[in-house]
């Protein structure tokens, strides 16, 4: 059968032809050494593609101290640390709308919420959702005003101040410091360190604090510092409260000492900055705390906390030599020196000028005995 049917009867293979031409040449060194450049600045250098990776896996704990004065009672870290333990966060209150000497009953509802005018508008027994306690059915004053709302039952006296007091009450919770422990492990490497360097006693900590010129590595932050380091004003965060990220990032080559594995932080404002929006702004809750009177009844403070969150996220990885990745690295390298010969080959067979001179040199027809095309002369 000769050549006549393509492709079923047709079976190519390379050839190698030497085209002498300065201009192919140095387009092939050129594309070469592009190639060498990216596989060893590239790849091996800034990726380091000889290393393997693990992410961080972390624990955190933190402990916050300080004291401050307001309205002539001095708040520490049990007063305004609320919850005392969160995972990976804490709370900070700077600011809060005190209720005295709530306790059990009935008290009109505000009239915002409940307003009436005879107790047939007044459902016993619903409990609104924008309300705080029990419709009772009837109709009363609400206190000294002259519009009247629905009676609840609940924790009496209601909170009805919704100021948010002006400077912040405890404006020097800025100078607070919080010391924050982190532990950190690579498994794969078997690596395992902690945040605070390896010799250090009580008192050269105590008496270090974070600054990211002088001492980036001490584990003490003071607020004001951490909050100025995400671009605000710690004065005006902590009237009605916010956000703020402690990122601590862990990447280590762990060809070297174990001694430069060593943290960077930085710190971001994580909720809304520079919001329009005067609904809800800013970060607060409520809280309680029980006690009982003389007289053995029931009372609580309600308080409504404002302040800050600081959040701590510990991210990065953990590199180390590995001859898996190195050897795949150098084979891709190798594999894409071909490109300099596929983009030469498109540039004599397409582009320049002789390129059909070119294209016969490549290609030839080479057929068997049954052959009735290409080049009939024997081959040896």
């Amino acid at each position: 059968m000769g050549c006549v049917s393509r492709g079923l009867c047709e079976y190519e293979t390379p050839r190698i032809v030497k085209i002498h031409s300065c201009k192919v040449s140095l387009a092939n060194r050129l594309i070469q050494l592009l190639i060498v450049a990216y596989v060893v600045g590239w790849v091996f250098v800034v990726q380091r593609g000889y290393q393997d990776s693990e992410e961080v896996l972390s624990s955190v704990t933190t402990k916050v101290k300080g004291a401050a004065l307001a309205d002539s009672a001095v708040f520490d870290a049990a007063d305004y640390v609320v919850p005392p333990q969160e995972p990976n966060s804490f709370f900070v209150m700077t600011n809060f709308v005190l209720t005295p000497n709530q306790t059990q009953g009935t008290c009109p509802q505000s009239p915002a919420v409940a307003p009436c005018r005879a107790d047939v508008d007044c459902t016993r027994g619903v409990m609104d959702s924008e309300g705080e306690g029990l419709l009772t059915g009837s109709c009363v004053r609400a206190g000294g005003a002259a519009s009247k709302s629905c009676e609840v039952r609940a924790w009496c006296p209601l909170e009805h101040s919704d100021h948010v007091p002006s400077p912040a009450l405890l404006q020097g919770a800025e100078n607070f410091t919080v010391l924050i422990k982190n532990s950190v492990q690579f498994p794969k490497f078997s690596f395992f360190k902690r945040n605070i360097a390896s010799g250090t006693n009580g008192s050269a900590l105590r008496s270090c604090r974070y600054d990211a010129r002088r001492d980036p590595h001490c584990p003490i932050f003071r607020l004001g510092d951490v909050v100025a380091g995400a671009g605000e004003n710690f004065q005006q965060i902590a009237l009605e409260g916010g956000v703020v990220g402690i990122m601590v990032e862990w990447n280590c080559d762990l060809d070297l000492s174990w001694e430069r594995c060593r943290p960077s932080y930085s710190f971001q404002r994580l909720d809304a900055r520079h919001s329009n929006e005067t609904i809800a702004p800013g970060y607060n809750f409520r809280f309680s705390r029980y006690f009982l009177n003389a007289n053995g009844t029931e009372s609580r403070a309600l308080i409504k906390a404002y302040g800050v969150r600081f959040v701590v996220q510990v991210y990065g990885q953990g590199r180390k030599f590995n001859i898996i990745p190195t050897l795949m690295n150098v084979g891709s390298g190798i594999a894409l020196l071909g490109v300099a010969t596929v983009v030469c080959d498109v540039l004599v067979l397409y582009v320049f000028k002789r390129r059909h001179f070119y294209r016969e040199k490549k290609f030839k027809d080479a057929c068997d005995e049954d052959g009735v095309e290409g080049d009939r002369t024997p081959m040896t």
